[in-house]
């Protein structure tokens, strides 16, 4: 009894210590943060250091535990790398923008925002330089922006254009004995074939080829026009591959201006601060710059208007742990509850939904969908369209009072599906299990979520009433939402994905444009003309995020999973989801275009 005692005391006073260390730790930790926001001094003759790495998303929220641990963050968001570059134009002691390329992870509409904020910095007649020791096509779309592109010597610089390439499971499927019973509405509704074909069927073709080329036409057409030449040379590098040619040859293309080692850049930026070669580059990154931007936003004004971030795949509900999340996901009971709160807040005049998204779950759509509907009836909602707008993420954009989609943005894809496995061979062939019951009615044992027998023809003709109706209501709520006869929508519905261009010609979409235009339409809506904008959903706090740090609640074991399997890792997501989504799904085809990681 002693002995239990002893040990039992021994547990409390080791919790009581863990505990008072613990609180220690953050009480530091909130100090050291105050500290930093504080503390950001903006030095004359400094220079914005902008780097192209890791994963860029639309926002990064809830990072201040890893920045006090010295941490680098493993994502970085488009909306710091804007807003630093506008304050950057604005701050007097800032003389230039240094841009480094490095590996990264985006698609083209967020580097089109950070690359128009660049083109925006270069009319306060400041400098732009970029170096690399290699370029991507994604980060040299950026980093033709700039008023010089260095290279090393021995670099590389990738230009070949853009290749789809959607991925099929069905082969992979059968091997496992899972057949996968589909039943969808809309010609171009694709999103299933990655389960039924081995191949694009001619629709798709046409769809898939029509946004590709239009989004390269841009991506050229950009280059060409900051680089001095025309589309058609570009399209010409690209053709022979643009990595194999020397740096002579790129130079003589006019790709880049000039050759250094990575330790010769200092010296050259140096001459543009007009700086002693032994003095220090005074430096401000953008996460330290856009912090201080936020932290020093005007507080006289109590008029707001709110950015939210809906990002990811559609769901009902936060799926458990991270490995089969699927990266970022649009919690429909969260995003409910968040523009509820925006509705009553009498603070926020307007409110601006920045979405990237190829859908998901029909229902969380459609709760989505009635939450943006009721908010609209309070105060302006603007829709800022990301790269994805689609299926699922349209539906609940059409109520908004104006829509903005980049001229890279893929959207429409108004349809719906239903994916059903029938696991049959699997369990009786592969594994041994059979299945035997007892029933009071005739379809008692039918489930959507089924898996163990195929449904019958009566029950599949039940299910195609169902999931019409679901088309059905889509199509109204787009023809409610955009003022179009029913008639006109069903035209242009049918699944299909529409560019940008071709979605504001369709009247889908109102402005081409992105964050700076979605923002100023707000304000024009909402009649204000002194206001702060203010990033939703609110971040978790200090504690919560040291509190998820402590529990290991912040892992990445779903970065780890993607990084070890690399393209492998997309149809073993697939294959783990179909326990656990919704069968019935709004959602536009995935589509791995050869150049959204680079």
């Amino acid at each position: 009894m002693k002995q239990f005692l002893k040990y039992v005391c021994a547990t409390v006073v080791g919790l009581l210590i863990t505990f008072c260390i613990f609180t220690v730790i953050c009480f530091a930790v909130i100090a050291g943060v105050a500290a930093t926001s504080d503390s950001t001094d903006i030095r004359d003759g400094s220079v914005l250091v902008v780097k192209l790495n890791g994963d860029i998303v639309e926002h990064v929220g809830g990072d201040d535990v890893n920045r006090m641990m010295g941490v680098t963050p493993s994502s970085q968001g488009v909306d710091d790398i804007v807003i630093a570059i506008d304050a950057a134009a604005k701050e007097p002691n800032i003389k230039g923008i240094y841009v480094e390329s490095g590996l990264m992870l985006s698609d083209y509409s967020a580097l089109r925002e950070i690359r128009n904020a660049l083109l925006r910095f270069k009319t306060s007649k400041k400098w732009i330089v970029s170096y690399g020791d290699s370029y991507t096509q994604g980060t040299y779309y950026v980093c033709s922006a700039a008023d010089k592109v260095w290279m090393n010597p021995e670099g590389t610089l990738d230009i070949h254009g853009l290749a789809a390439q959607p991925m099929y499971v069905k082969d992979l499927l059968e091997k496992f004995g899972v057949k996968m019973t589909v039943i969808k509405v809309g010609t171009y509704k694709s999103a299933t074939e990655q389960y039924t074909e081995s191949k694009m069927s001619d629709a798709n073709r046409e769809q898939v080829t029509r946004y590709v080329s239009s989004l390269w036409t841009t991506v050229a057409t950009e280059i060409g026009k900051s680089r001095g030449i025309s589309k058609d040379s570009v399209n010409a590098y690209a053709d022979n591959v643009t990595m194999a040619q020397p740096a002579a040859q790129l130079i003589k293309q006019r790709l880049i201006d000039k050759t250094m080692y990575a330790n010769e850049v200092k010296a050259e930026i140096k001459k543009l601060l007009k700086q002693d070669a032994d003095e220090e580059i005074k430096q401000i990154t953008c996460s330290e710059l856009a912090t201080k931007v936020r932290s020093d936003m005007d507080s006289s004004t109590d008029d707001k208007i709110a950015i939210y971030y809906a990002e990811g795949s559609i769901v009902q509900n936060a799926e458990a742990g991270l490995l089969f999340s699927g990266g970022q996901s649009i919690v429909s009971k969260s995003m409910v509850k968040d523009l509820d709160e925006l509705a009553k807040d009498d603070d926020v005049k307007a409110v601006v939904i920045r979405i990237n998204s190829g859908g998901g779950d029909s229902f969380a759509s459609e709760e989505i969908w009635h939450s943006v509907a009721m908010l609209k009836e309070k105060k302006p909602v603007v829709i800022s369209m990301s790269g994805a707008a689609a299926s699922g993420a349209y539906y609940l954009s059409a109520p908004a009072s104006w829509i903005v989609a980049q001229p890279t943005t893929i959207t429409g894809s108004i349809g719906i599906f239903g994916v059903f496995p029938d696991m049959t061979r699997l369990y009786k062939e592969k594994l041994g299990l059979t299945f035997d019951n007892v029933k009071t009615n005739k379809h008692a044992d039918m489930s959507l979520l089924q898996t163990a027998r195929p449904f019958d023809a009566e029950e599949e003709a039940l299910l195609r009433q169902y999931i019409n109706r679901g088309y059905e209501l889509f199509c109204k709520r787009v023809s409610d939402g955009r003022k179009m006869p029913i008639a006109k929508v069903k035209e242009i519905a049918e699944g299909r994905v529409w560019i940008a261009g071709d979605a504001m010609r369709l009247k889908l979409v109102d402005e081409i444009g992105g964050m700076p235009e979605a923002i100023k339409k707000a304000a024009e809506l909402a009649k204000v003309k002194n206001y702060i904008t203010k990033a939703y959903p609110t971040p978790p706090t200090l504690i919560e995020q040291l509190m998820e740090k402590a529990t290991g609640n912040g892992n990445n074991l779903d970065e780890q999973m993607k990084a070890t399997l690399g393209t492998l890792y997309e149809p073993f997501y697939i294959i783990k989801s179909l326990e656990t989504q919704n069968p019935i799904q709004a959602r536009c085809e995935y589509i791995n275009i050869n150049e959204k990681t680079n």
